[in-house]
């Protein structure tokens, strides 16, 4: 009697073995978003007839685990000079896998955009900006900003927003302002604030 009693406690026994070694032994599930380690804004200065003028300047936010992901990245402030006009570019790069994600944002612009928000662009804005891609699509690669002659404050934030799968044609959705970027549909690859400083 204690027989069959002990061949069903050991097939309870193997049942269970197996299976939590089947659930230990499954892949974890993959994360298809884009990992981002590095944001790179390029200010060069312009001159009245839109002419490069002295050397750019770099400013850059960094995170060796991925700005969404890991803890809290490096941010560099930003330094412009009040009254002036700089040619805006922005690049974004995977150091984990080595991948220039820059050139894969360009190649897909119909599905991605970004967006420039903060106290600099929202408010009483200290900063202009205006989409300047080639082809004349909205995209953000390339823009043109604008600091204020009398800016109302010397710090502001910056926000850089990139959206992806987004209804371009939405009303405002061609705003690089537009507060509203939500209304328009699909998710962020990128959101990361800049402190900035104008001179």
């Amino acid at each position: 009697m204690k027989t069959p009693h002990k061949l069903y406690l050991l097939a309870i026994a193997l049942v269970s073995f197996t299976f939590a070694s089947c659930t230990s032994e499954d892949p974890e599930p993959e994360n298809d978003g884009e990992v981002i380690t590095d944001v790179t804004l390029t200010f060069q200065e312009l001159d009245d007839s839109n002419n490069p003028v002295g050397d750019a300047m770099e400013f850059t936010a960094s995170d060796s685990e991925g700005i969404e992901i890991g803890g809290t990245p490096e941010i560099e402030t930003v330094m412009l000079t009040a009254g002036k006009t700089y040619q805006m570019s922005v690049e974004v790069f995977n150091s984990i896998a080595g991948e220039d994600i820059t050139e894969e944002i360009s190649e897909e612009a119909d599905e991605h955009q970004f967006y420039f928000l903060g106290s600099a662009f929202v408010g009483t804005p200290v900063l202009t900006y205006q989409y300047d891609d080639e082809g004349g699509i909205n995209l953000g690669l390339n823009g043109i900003v604008s600091v204020v002659a009398d800016p109302s404050t010397n710090n502001a934030t910056m926000q850089v927003l990139l959206r992806h799968d987004l209804d371009k044609n939405y009303p405002g959705a061609d705003n690089p302002n537009f507060t509203d970027y939500a209304q328009a549909g699909g998710e962020s690859d990128l959101d990361i604030t800049f402190p900035v400083i104008i001179e």
